[in-house]
């Protein structure tokens, strides 16, 4: 059975857990949980009203966070030729074709995400059960199955994230560190519940977001009351 530190057992004092809070409030109170000695990610999680083994009712999507995540990813991009050029100058970290490929058939995998241009799919797709299951194959629905390489680099590097629903219904994404103003991180989780909201699949019936909250990574949650977003 997971015991939880004293550090953690005093700020989850602090929630409240008979209440939702309104966006703002559940921010700060995040915020001031904060007792460790690094910048934490900051997370937000929705429990979503879809059921993903219907092919009808997938989310999945991207969304570019007005403020980024406080970090760059390693960013991989399968290219050749004028394509590659454009990727390194772009400032991608790892560039190439077969033998990027072949290193990550060998277990290379020192990278967070992915761009392929569409000629060179059908190469990345023989190593998609590697790619797959660890969230980093290029998706054209994301943008990075694309010919404007260098766009697609800088757009990850400003703070474009994927995401995708799980088997259970939940979408998890970062939005920021704990060392964020309250508004950057408010403007943030905005953009990425807008996101989600547009990823809303047409069969989807009934209430679309059921929950919602925000955690840091040495936090407990807070949840968060979605009709105050809505307003």
């Amino acid at each position: 059975m997971l015991k939880h530190g004293k550090n953690y057992r005093n700020v989850a004092n602090l929630v409240d857990r008979t209440r939702n809070y309104t966006l703002e409030s559940a921010i700060d109170l995040v915020k001031r949980m904060h007792y460790v000695r690094f910048d934490e990610c900051v997370e937000i999680a929705f429990k979503l009203g879809v059921d993903p083994r219907k092919a009808d009712q997938m989310v999945r999507g991207s969304v570019l966070l007005p403020n980024g995540i406080g970090r760059v990813p390693k960013i991989l991009v399968f290219a050749k030729g004028e394509k590659a050029l454009e990727a390194e100058r772009a400032g991608a970290d790892f560039i190439g074709a077969e033998e990027l490929i072949g290193k990550i058939r060998e277990g290379f995998l020192d990278f967070e995400r992915t761009i392929a241009t569409p000629d060179i799919m059908g190469q990345v797709g023989k190593i998609g059960k590697i790619l797959g299951p660890r969230g980093l194959m290029p998706n054209p629905k994301a943008g990075t199955v694309t010919f404007e390489v260098a766009k697609a680099v800088e757009d990850i590097k400003r703070g474009k994230l994927e995401f995708k629903v799980d088997k259970e219904g939940n979408v998890h994404m970062p939005v920021g560190r704990s060392s964020f103003i309250t508004n950057r991180l408010e403007e943030n989780i905005l953009a990425a519940y807008d996101a989600i909201v547009r990823a809303k699949p047409s069969s989807s019936k009934g209430v679309y977001i059921r929950t919602m909250h925000i955690a840091a990574t040495m936090t407990p949650s807070v949840q968060v009351e979605v009709t105050s977003i809505r307003k």
